[in-house]
């Protein structure tokens, strides 16, 4: 019987769902996704999350009860580290523990910890054990995780082509048909999840807009620059957006930059600010703030959004049409 092993279409998804969709179907496992988020997933993922939770916990809880009476297990890793020296989202670090006390009746949880803060031999013990769930041969685990790398390296590649993974499908090509070009900021499970980010990108796209998104950078180039911060940003996702707001803010390709951020987020609390610092004040790039949680209104985003594109038209056929009178 082909073990059914479900993955939550939220948070980590949108960085490494190729990776571990081709790790277990190269075991002989069948991979169950969730569903797109949509009202339901959120309201019942609200009924089963803590109340100080962020928006995207609060999609993931609904994602991991779409799954739970459809597989064997799911798979929700305890994710720590996965860059030297570096630590991702608070919340990452303990998910497991949250969503197996926030709801009951689930099925064997995958939870074992991914921290590349320790050692390479460390790292595969971990990928031993996430396929120990469907084989105990570790040439065959070892294998299928090789297969699954290049994979997400392609998928890596795709992303910088400027295929945008909305709600992990890869159709949206992001060049427009406007002389705009905007950049999309904010967290990968914020920007890609259409009903979370209230079809920001989608709604950018009809206005033939073209849109850059952090994804789309040269990592190395987005660490070179993070690199000159005063102190180290040990934040694995608020390094690579303050990274490319610095690199955005010194090449000025961009005509506007939206940052979306999800209310409560601690780690955005701090980045948003610096990147609007780097990017509005150093960079003289327009910058807007959409924040947004389960109560948020998709109305009043549009009416931001459209007098903010506006700006930027206006800006470009006004800018050097300046009054004799100073």
């Amino acid at each position: 019987m082909t073990v059914k092993i479900g993955i939550p279409r939220g948070l980590w998804f949108y960085d490494y769902y190729p990776l571990w969709k081709t790790f277990y179907e190269e075991l002989g496992a069948e991979v169950i996704l969730s569903n797109p988020t949509n009202k339901k997933t959120l309201d019942v993922g609200v009924r089963n999350t803590v109340d100080e939770a962020c928006l995207p916990v609060k999609i993931f809880h609904g994602h991991v009860l779409d799954l739970r009476d459809k597989v064997d297990y799911i798979f929700l890793p305890k994710i720590m580290s996965v860059y030297e020296k570096e630590y991702i989202c608070p919340k990452f670090c303990g998910l497991p523990e949250m969503v197996s006390h926030s709801i009951k009746g689930l099925p064997p949880i995958i939870d074992r910890e991914i921290n590349f803060n320790k050692s390479r031999s460390s790292l595969m013990k971990t990928v031993y054990d996430f396929g120990s769930y469907v084989t105990k041969n570790p040439v065959k685990i070892k294998r299928a995780y090789n297969c699954g790398l290049e994979v997400y390296k392609k998928y890596k590649v795709r992303i910088q082509e400027g295929f945008l993974p909305i709600n992990g499908d890869f159709s949206n090509k992001t060049n427009g048909k406007s002389s705009i070009t905007i950049a999309v900021m904010g967290h990968s499970y914020n920007i890609y999840d259409q009903y979370g980010s209230m079809n920001l990108i989608t709604k950018l796209q009809q206005q033939g807009i073209n849109i850059i998104t952090p994804e789309m950078m040269n990592y190395r180039t987005i660490n070179d620059y993070a690199e000159t911060l005063e102190k180290k940003m040990f934040w694995s996702y608020g390094r690579k957006l303050l990274g490319t707001a610095m690199y955005l803010a010194d090449v000025k390709n961009i005509d506007g930059i939206v940052y979306l951020s999800s209310f409560g987020c601690g780690i955005d609390s701090i980045i948003e600010d610096l990147v609007e610092r780097k990017t509005r004040k150093e960079g003289k790039i327009p910058f807007l703030l959409i924040t947004v949680d389960e109560h948020t209104g998709e109305a009043g985003v549009n009416t931001r959004l459209e007098a903010f594109i506006d700006m930027i038209e206006w800006r470009q056929r006004n800018e050097g049409n300046f009054s004799t009178h100073g």
